[in-house]
């Protein structure tokens, strides 16, 4: 008969010795999921108020952001709670003393700043190549310039391959055949787009050029 209670003693035992820590395992994922919302809303207020998305929208790639149902504010966000969510997902199983589990979370804790400087990387590549492109392609079509939208479209397009294979890198992920194949070709691409706007924009404004000067000249007499 004592052979048969045994096992239930003994795992009852554990149970009780598992259960404190199980306790402290639920207070730590609740205080993470108030701390994570908390944090997430004010980030979020913070940039709406310094009107990041206001400045979003006058871009292609804001407008892209916009189309997808989310906002710069609303995905920040979301990057700051899930991170809280994660380093307490991460305390609770420690606290849970669970090796192979705390390993895995710790793993995916350790790689939210890599996706965070995608982001961020993709992001401010994207509003700085769309505000040099408009302003370029506002200066052609002010100036007249023939074959200079393709120019810059091509340019941005460019510039947008750019941008992503250095957000690609922070993700840790193997460009290896991308390096050896596909950036000598846009190297090439890009110096031959910059050569050509160099050229349009010479022949374009040669005969524009004294009427130019004139008026910078009328402007620095004046001030």
């Amino acid at each position: 008969m004592t052979q048969v209670f045994e096992p239930v003693e003994e795992l009852a035992r554990e149970v009780i010795l598992f259960l404190p820590n199980l306790i402290a395992a639920i207070i730590i994922l609740i205080i993470g999921w108030i701390l994570g919302r908390v944090l997430g809303r004010i980030v979020s207020e913070v940039l709406d108020r310094l009107g990041v998305d206001d400045a979003l929208r006058k871009t292609s790639a804001g407008q892209h952001i916009e189309r997808s149902g989310t906002n710069i504010s609303r995905l920040f966000d979301l990057i700051v709670r899930w991170f809280i969510y994660l380093i307490a997902i991460l305390t609770a199983v420690s606290v849970l003393q669970i090796p192979a589990l705390t390993a895995a979370v710790a793993a995916i804790v350790a790689y939210i700043p890599n996706i965070v400087a995608f982001i961020i990387i993709l992001v401010a590549g994207f509003i700085l190549i769309d505000w040099l492109m408009d302003f370029l392609q506002s200066m052609g079509e002010t100036q007249q310039i023939q074959g200079f939208g393709l120019i810059t479209l091509l340019l941005r397009a460019f510039l947008y391959f750019i941008v992503a294979i250095l957000a690609l890198q922070q993700l840790l992920l193997d460009l290896t055949i991308i390096y050896a194949f596909v950036v000598p070709v846009a190297w090439g691409v890009g110096i031959g787009i910059g050569a050509a706007i160099a050229i349009i924009i010479g022949f374009g404004l040669k005969d524009r050029a004294p009427e130019m000067m004139d008026r910078l000249m009328g402007r620095m007499r004046r001030e």
